[in-house]
C-alpha cells in the first residue's frame, strides 16, 4: 500500500486555465515519448492522489500530469459554489487537454477518479477530444454509497454555519473511533489539504455528487462519434459507488468493468501495482 505522501521525481508546474493558474505534478519519460496521461482527482483530492503511479508511467514512457482542480489544495478557485459542477470544471479540464495537445503534439489520455470522472465525462462531452478516457472508481451520476451520501447531507449544513475545520475535525473523530489507519504524517497532510480548498468549492462538488444525472447514453453517443476508446476501472472493494452501477455504466459505453483487486475507492494508493497494470497496457494501445 501506498499514500498520498510517496516520494516521486515529478517536477511541480503550474498550469495556466480559463479560471486561473493550477497546481501539477509532472513526470516525464526519459526517453522518447510513447504518449501522455492527464489525471485529475475527485471530491476533496489532489494531484497527490497519483503520486504513486508518476514515476513509473514515466518510465514506461509516457508524460503524466497529475493536477489540483480549481479549488483543490494548491490551485485557487472561484467563491462562487456553480463553478465546481462537472460541467464547470470540465471546461477547465478540457482547456488544461488542449494545452497539453497542442504543447505534446498529440492528446493525452484523460483519466478521471471519482468525482473526478464525472468531470472528466463533462470534458468529453463538452468537445475535449484525449487519445482515450478513463473512469476511475467513479460511476454513472450520483454517489451511490448512503454513508458517503448521509455524510454530505450532514456536513452540507455544519460547513455553512461553521466552516471547514468543524467539518472536518467532526469526520477525524468518527475516523479515529474505527481505530488507527493513517500515520501522524498523512493526517496531517489530510488536515491541510481540506482546509487549504475553497469551501465554495467543497460544497458545489458535495452538492453535485448528490444530484448528478446518468450521462452514461450522452456520453457514449460523443464517444462513438468521435472514435474515442474508454476503460471503466474500480477497485474490487470500491464502495462509492457500487460494482454494479460501474459495471451497468461500463456496459452502456460498451465495454466491461475492469476490476483492480485487493483495492477500494482509492485504488492508486491500495494497490498501486494492480493500476499499473491495467493502465499502461491502456496507453501503449491507445498511444
Amino acid at each position: 500500500m501506498a499514500d498520498q505522501l510517496t516520494p516521486t521525481a515529478a517536477t511541480r508546474r503550474t498550469l495556466p486555465s480559463p479560471v486561473g493558474p493550477l497546481a501539477a505534478l509532472r513526470a516525464d519519460p526519459p526517453g522518447d515519448r510513447a504518449g501522455a496521461i492527464l489525471l485529475v482527482p475527485g471530491y476533496t483530492g489532489s494531484k497527490e492522489d497519483f503520486a504513486v503511479l508518476l514515476d513509473p508511467l514515466a518510465a514506461a514512457g509516457f508524460t503524466a500530469v497529475a493536477l489540483d482542480q480549481p479549488g483543490q489544495l494548491d490551485s485557487p478557485g472561484p467563491d462562487d459554489e456553480t463553478a465546481y459542477t462537472p460541467d464547470a470544471l470540465g471546461a477547465v479540464v478540457a482547456a488544461v487537454l488542449a494545452d497539453l495537445t497542442d504543447e505534446l503534439g498529440t492528446p493525452p489520455v484523460l483519466l478521471g477518479h471519482s468525482y473526478g470522472g464525472l468531470v472528466s465525462r463533462a470534458a468529453v462531452i463538452g468537445g475535449a477530444r484525449p487519445a482515450g478516457l478513463v473512469l476511475f472508481c467513479s460511476g454513472p451520476g450520483r454517489l451511490g454509497d448512503p454513508v458517503r451520501v448521509a455524510a454530505l447531507e450532514s456536513g452540507e449544513p455544519l460547513m455553512r454555519a461553521h466552516g471547514r475545520e468543524v467539518v472536518f475535525d467532526a469526520r477525524e473523530a468518527q475516523l479515529a473511533a474505527q481505530g488507527p489507519v493513517r500515520s501522524p504524517e498523512l493526517q496531517a497532510f489530510h488536515r491541510r489539504r481540506f482546509l487549504g480548498s475553497s469551501q465554495a468549492g467543497l460544497l458545489g462538488m458535495g452538492t453535485a455528487l448528490l444530484v448528478e444525472p446518468d450521462r452514461s447514453a450522452e456520453l457514449a453517443g460523443v464517444l462513438t462519434v468521435n472514435g474515442i476508446p474508454v476503460a471503466v476501472v474500480a477497485g474490487d472493494a470500491d464502495d462509492a459507488w457500487p460494482l454494479t452501477a460501474q459495471a451497468g455504466m461500463a456496459a452502456t459505453l460498451g465495454t466491461e468493468l475492469v476490476i483492480v483487486p485487493d483495492a477500494g475507492h482509492s485504488a492508486a494508493a491500495d494497490n498501486p501495482e494492480g493500476v499499473l497494470e491495467v493502465l499502461v497496457p491502456l496507453l501503449r494501445a491507445w498511444s
